[in-house]
């Protein structure tokens, strides 16, 4: 329980008033329901008993019925604000908490974001915080407004009906509700689980089966895929209507609960009556208050029966809370040193964890502005990892790279990005528009820019056939071929404008032509920056000024 208590925090913390707000008027909703209920069984059995004496002339209907339509008006307006302030608090508090884990991702160490698999984890991180909204919104708020609703009705049923009545009737709602959360909490506990684990993975399994339908078509796995889909909802779907039988016997139970309070509440009242300790109206009073406190106990019986889900969401998040950590503390940037190399590697080498041998030792070199080095080597020697040392996503295990003068690691993350760019070899495309995937670098770009940057990687007669820089692509920018969809890419990182450009086999995918067409324009487009490229083609090598070989 304790990941729950400290998600409860989170989630109220910048939001603190408007849960506060919505508690109080859950309470005032409640105990407007109890008061209306019991105002309304004594007014009739009060206007009952006096029609009966004879003294119905003399009864007083105006004061109880206005009663009764203030709590009536008051208890549908406290309930429409009980909800927009608590959920429009709850979903303020989610969101921020998304994209505080977004962030913490983000900010993880480089290697653990290559293992992640983006649909996966996007997917358990948006059921994991979707189900936290039961934390305020079904156990918080309503055990806070019930047992204070509870605690007033057990003084107002004191003072106006007796002390014996108001106490049985408490402690029987509180004794059937406890024993009927227990057995609630027990049984549905592991349905849950299991409902949302099969949630989790029917989504993925969904998703993977409409991206990748055609290539499961081509070998005949579609069917088959399909059922194994079918099957994961059909197990998913049985727990939930496991948990949904769970939550009607409690339903049932905390009805008995109440008409048991209830029962007694008419007993002790009868009694009370025959012996003219209290009227028959009192002993009404204590008997509909009774029966409205079913009101009071039923929202928790859903909280509960879906609590295992939260407790597991509950400790998924607070481990990766933990496990991200908070943003580094601002810094100012280093100076650059305009007579220094805008890169530098200084006796660099690099281990991987669980490498029997350095993948690369004493990686010497200096790389100046406006020039183009291009790094070569055999296939997993080491030429994409020296660009990802040099982008700062990993550290060396020795010496130091050294960034326009200053030490890499002195570049705060926001200036560290804004001078150097880096275009590995995998690269993604949202979907959107073609100006949508180049203004995410630069949101100010304008048409001509745009076009400026389409020209520069040859794209633009690709563009202008697709119907201009407005023209959609799908999901992983489909639409496009894989050297399109790379050229794009590309095109992102320029508009950067970057001063150190990091290119992992640009060309990759590309004739001859068109890769020297690149290559010029995007010397053209920076003509001051320094480019550090791992190539293995040779019109890449062609185009460098100088040639690096990396061996072990």
């Amino acid at each position: 329980m304790k990941p729950l208590f400290a998600l409860l925090r989170v989630i109220w913390q910048g939001q603190s008033r408007a849960f506060w707000r919505g508690a109080a008027l859950a309470a005032m909703v409640l105990m407007a329901g109890v008061g209306l209920l019991g105002l309304s069984g004594w007014f009739i059995t009060a206007a009952g008993a006096a029609g009966l004496a004879g003294l119905g002339i003399g009864f007083d209907f105006f004061r109880p019925s206005a009663g009764v339509r203030l709590l009536a008006l008051g208890r549908a307006g406290a309930r429409y604000g009980e909800r927009l302030l608590t959920h429009d608090a709850t979903l303020r508090a989610l969101a921020g908490l998304r994209v505080h884990l977004l962030g913490g991702i983000m900010r993880l160490p480089y290697p653990r974001l290559l293992r992640l698999r983006g649909g996966l984890a996007l997917n358990r991180l948006t059921a994991d915080v979707d189900a936290l909204d039961g934390i305020s919104l079904r156990l918080v708020i309503p055990m806070a407004s019930g047992a204070l609703t509870l605690a007033l009705a057990w003084a107002i049923l004191a003072w106006l009906v007796d002390l014996a009545v108001s106490t049985a009737v408490i402690l029987a709602v509180l004794g059937g509700t406890a024993a009927t959360l227990a057995w609630t909490l027990r049984r549905a506990a592991r349905p849950s689980l299991r409902a949302e684990l099969h949630m989790q993975a029917f989504r993925t399994m969904l998703i993977d089966l409409f991206r990748a339908r055609v290539e499961l078509a081509v070998f005949g796995q579609l069917q088959a895929q399909t059922r194994a889909a079918l099957r994961r909802e059909a197990r998913q779907r049985a727990a939930a209507n496991r948990v949904d039988s769970i939550d009607r016997v409690a339903g049932a139970a905390l009805s008995a609960t109440a008409t048991l309070a209830a029962a007694l509440a008419l007993l002790l009242g009868l009694r009370l009556a025959e012996t003219g300790a209290i009227t028959p109206a009192q002993a009404a009073l204590g008997f509909f208050a009774a029966l409205a406190l079913a009101e009071v106990i039923a929202p928790l019986r859903r909280g509960l029966s879906e609590l295992g889900r939260t407790l597991v969401a509950a400790r998924r998040i607070d481990r990766d809370l933990r496990d991200t950590g908070q943003p580094a503390a601002a810094r100012a940037a280093p100076a650059p040193r305009d007579d220094a190399p805008a890169l530098a590697f200084a006796n660099v080498a690099l281990r991987y964890p669980g490498g029997a041998a350095p993948l690369f030792r004493d990686l010497s070199f200096q790389l100046r502005a406006g020039e183009t080095v291009a790094l070569t080597g055999p296939s997993g020697g080491g030429k994409s990892s020296a660009l990802t040392l040099a982008a700062g996503l990993i550290a060396p295990a020795a010496g130091e790279i050294r960034l326009r003068g200053a030490p890499l690691t002195a570049w705060p993350e926001t200036a560290l990005r804004a001078t150097v760019a880096f275009l590995p070899q995998r690269s993604a495309l949202l979907s959107g528009t073609v100006r949508d995937a180049l203004t995410l670098a630069d949101p100010n770009l304008d048409d001509a820019g745009v076009r400026a940057l389409l020209e520069t990687v040859a794209l633009d007669d690709v563009v202008a056939r697709m119907g201009g820089p407005d023209a959609r692509l799908g999901e992983g920018g489909a639409g496009l071929s894989g050297g399109e969809g790379r050229r794009l890419a590309l095109a992102r990182v320029l508009a950067r404008r970057p001063r150190v450009l990091l290119l992992d086999e640009p060309t990759e995918g590309l004739d001859a032509d068109t890769a020297r067409r690149v290559l010029d324009g995007l010397r053209k487009a920076l003509p001051d920056a320094a480019i550090l490229t791992a190539s293995h083609r040779a019109v890449e090598i062609d185009r460098a000024d100088r040639v690096l070989s990396i061996t072990q």
